[in-house]
């Protein structure tokens, strides 16, 4: 897309528009960085603000490194694209968003993940554990789905969503993370503090399940209510990674 192409998309859409572009844009671009992309695979998308019922999604085939505010598409619930552009979506991609932005309000903004760490804690019987302070903090956040295979049939959506209930973290059997947010900060925190729980489950565990070390009781029941404020510090986190990636990965914004 030339520069051209760039000024003229943000001048053509609403301000509240080109800032859910600058902030899903900026989404991609954090997953990259800390390496949890996949190539062109899993799906970052947000509810564009406004009466009409459409969202933004990568365009299939570009890296998350890639994306700009500009290049994300934008498809109405059913995947059909609703703007002018030559990029298209992965149909696959958008079923799992499209199910928790029909079914949650709130969901403005929905992460999907395939790392390995997140991978790992998902295909474990167990699931995620209170082996550390993240997990204690998030556990009773945290919704389960059983795998399907590729996302590809429809009928899924229903039994996803209501899987994922009220919760805003699920762990989707065999297959990965998924955070959803009412701000694309509170989707971050929540991803953020998800995976890293899933990454310090896995090294916890090369020790074997059998000497590994719950929390205590009383600790676990503290942090199901200290959990409920992760929400509340994620303004500050959004505002540290927004200036982290002005100077890592300049651009997201264009």
């Amino acid at each position: 897309m030339a520069d051209g192409e760039y000024s003229g998309l943000k001048t053509s859409v609403s301000e509240a528009e080109w800032k859910t572009r600058t902030e899903l844009a900026a989404l991609y671009r954090l997953v990259a960085m800390n390496g949890w992309d996949d190539m062109i695979f899993t799906h970052i998308s947000a509810r564009v603000p406004g009466p009409q019922t459409h969202f933004l999604i990568n365009p299939y085939g570009y890296y998350f490194e890639e994306i700009t505010a500009s290049s994300l598409v934008k498809v109405d619930l059913d995947g059909n694209v609703v703007q002018d552009t030559d990029s298209f979506i992965n149909p696959a991609g958008f079923t799992i968003h499209s199910a928790v932005h029909a079914a949650r309000d709130d969901a403005h903004f929905v992460i999907h993940l395939h790392t390995v760490a997140g991978v790992g804690v998902a295909a474990q019987k167990h699931g995620l554990l209170p082996l550390s302070q993240n997990a204690c903090l998030l556990q009773n956040d945290v919704a389960y789905h059983g795998y399907e295979g590729l996302a590809l049939n429809h009928d899924e959506r229903e039994r996803l969503v209501a899987d994922l209930g009220h919760k805003n973290m699920m762990l989707l059997r065999n297959h990965g993370t998924l955070a959803v947010g009412e701000t694309a900060a509170a989707a971050w925190v929540r991803m953020f503090f998800l995976e890293r729980a899933c990454a310090q489950q896995v090294a916890a565990l090369s020790a074997g399940v059998e000497n590994v070390l719950h929390a205590p009781d009383a600790a676990q029941e503290e942090t199901k209510y200290q959990g409920q404020g992760v929400g509340m510090i994620a303004a500050l986190a959004w505002a540290g990674a927004l200036r982290q990636l002005d100077r890592r990965s300049p651009g997201y914004d264009a």
